[in-house]
């Protein structure tokens, strides 16, 4: 975080958000393993995975808000400056606090240098890490220009990246026939419960920062309000986080996992056509409220389920690596449900023709959120198709 502060170049930025990207696939796995390994099935459990979940989202929203009090005030590079400080000193009250054996019991005759040349699968890491790179840049490119899909080094970037696909899929089947260790085992997939919560959270995050991203700007462009202003009608979103994991943690093992899925992604579904249909006219407790105080329900809910789905269909030696996998369908949906909504919306602002430049905009921002209305309607369809066989988990086992 804080070379991010320091970066004087747009390309030093994005490289430094880079390895804050890596720090981030590497925390989440290992916390679901800390959490899965030390401490007992249960409400303990569960609201341990509740606390987990909501970090994330919590700490997305609090860093929106207060990059609006800083942006307005001091300016960007102290919000790094301040995320740097915490890092510090939540790494050193790691290095007390979290349990210092939590790892399954390996054989500690082998030395670290046999474990990594023999114990890790480097050319499916390498297939699976170039495929995704090259795919979330290309993304990126399209982002802010379509017309950069017709660039040969793109066109090539993207086809490169696809057929990463099937390759570490024969891989990975290759891996496992010769009993050798498999980055992502085929075998994986074939659990419909796993597969539909990584598709519910790839679609699940990828509305979450959508509407993130189109409220803000709908709140800064066509509202015409500061980012400090815009930051404080997000502020609903962090209680209604924090709440609805707790509650979650607290009664998920006391009711059906496909009604508390399929409920929540309902509500959360009303959300993005309510910013669709509301008018910038109107006051801020009219539609827009309510859509931001639901914002995060369904994310938060979807995140916690998916962990204790994880914990319950595997053993604990693959419990991180269906947390990795799940993270891994998170951040790659939110880039290509950006990526979506950003070409969609400047597609449609392009061929409108007015004057008004707020209603130009504002056209382009409602067809965004109908997007991503249709999006949590494939979650709501996922959740009750791959989880219909589930029924109450996080329960406690004697």
């Amino acid at each position: 975080r804080l070379d991010c502060g320091l970066a004087r170049t747009g390309g030093e930025l994005v490289a430094f958000r880079a390895l804050q990207g890596v720090c981030n696939a590497m925390a989440i796995p290992a916390s679901i393993s800390v959490i899965s390994t030390s401490v007992a099935k249960g409400r303990s459990r569960n609201l341990g995975f509740a606390c987990l979940g909501f970090s994330g989202p919590l700490g997305s929203l609090l860093g929106l808000v207060l990059s609006g009090v800083f942006v307005d005030s001091v300016g960007w590079r102290p919000v790094f400056y301040l995320v740097a400080a915490s890092s510090f000193a939540l790494c050193g009250l790691g290095l007390w606090v979290l349990p210092r054996n939590v790892q399954c019991q390996a054989d500690r005759s082998r030395s670290i240098r046999k474990q990594l040349m023999f114990d890790i699968d480097w050319v499916g890491t390498l297939l699976v890490g170039f495929g995704l790179a090259t795919i979330s840049y290309v993304l990126a490119m399209l982002s802010s220009d379509t017309h950069k899909i017709r660039r040969n080094p793109n066109m090539a970037l993207l086809v490169l990246g696809i057929s990463c696909i099937p390759a570490s899929i024969c891989w990975m089947s290759y891996r496992v026939k010769h009993d050798r260790p498999a980055l992502i085992p085929n075998a994986l997939w074939r659990d419909a419960s796993f597969t539909s919560v990584c598709v519910m959270i790839a679609f699940a995050n990828a509305v979450i920062n959508g509407m993130e991203l189109y409220s803000g700007l709908f709140f800064q462009q066509v509202q015409a309000i500061s980012a400090l202003e815009a930051s404080l009608r997000i502020l609903p979103a962090l209680v209604m986080a924090v709440m609805a994991n707790i509650t979650c943690g607290c009664f998920v093992n006391r009711m059906p996992v496909m009604w508390v899925v399929v409920v929540s992604s309902a509500l959360s579904a009303v959300l993005p056509l309510l910013m669709a249909l509301v008018k910038p006219e109107w006051s801020y407790w009219n539609m827009a409220f309510v859509a931001q105080v639901l914002q995060p329900l369904s994310t938060n809910v979807l995140f916690t389920i998916d962990i204790l789905v994880i914990s319950a269909v595997f053993s604990p030696r693959t419990q991180a690596l269906g947390g990795a996998v799940l993270n891994t369908c998170s951040q790659l949906g939110t880039s290509i449900g950006l990526t979506i909504t950003a070409v969609v919306t400047d597609s449609r602002t392009a061929a409108t023709t007015s004057d008004d430049l707020s209603h130009t905009l504002m056209v382009g921002y409602r067809l965004a959120f109908r997007v991503l209305f249709g999006w949590m309607v494939l979650v709501c369809l996922a959740g009750a198709l791959g989880l219909r066989n589930i029924g109450k988990i996080g329960t406690k086992q004697d």
